[in-house]
């Protein structure tokens, strides 16, 4: 059952977030490894939770010397692939907020930053976590 804050995004730009064909997506659908939701046109609609889901499996999955190809040359190793699910600009400042797993992460950055790398709702993006404390609290 969909919810107002659940968006259906189209098979093909679920395929391009997932780095997969738009083929194998169709196949991953066809065979229930994908859940989706139809439209009253009887057309596939993948839940961004799929691929939120699918998103971390995909990155598990590959090497990490394959992984490691794709982050910026940088020393910080905290580094969460997730996809962007919000992006608030007011004046010189954007509040970014990435999905990453089952979790959300938020950064605010400069605006600027934002149409530099012309982030986009849907697109995939890492956050970088520099810090010299990290604080472990039990749930």
């Amino acid at each position: 059952m969909r919810t107002k804050s659940q968006n259906l995004i189209k098979p093909r730009d679920a395929a391009q977030v997932l780095g997969i064909s738009y083929p194998t997506l169709k196949q991953w659908i066809y065979r229930g490894k994908l859940r989706t939701v139809k439209t009253a046109g009887g057309h596939h609609r993948v839940p961004e939770s799929e691929i939120d889901r699918y998103l971390s499996r995909a990155l598990r999955r590959t090497d990490v010397a394959d992984r490691r190809k794709t982050f910026r040359r940088i020393s910080g190793r905290n580094q969460l692939v997730g996809r962007v699910v919000d992006i608030k600009t007011s004046g010189l400042m954007a509040q970014v907020t990435l999905s990453i797993g089952e979790q959300h992460i938020t950064a605010i950055i400069t605006a600027d930053a934002v149409r530099e790398m012309r982030l986009q709702k849907g697109d995939m993006a890492a956050a970088l976590i520099k810090s010299t404390e990290v604080m472990i609290l039990r749930v």
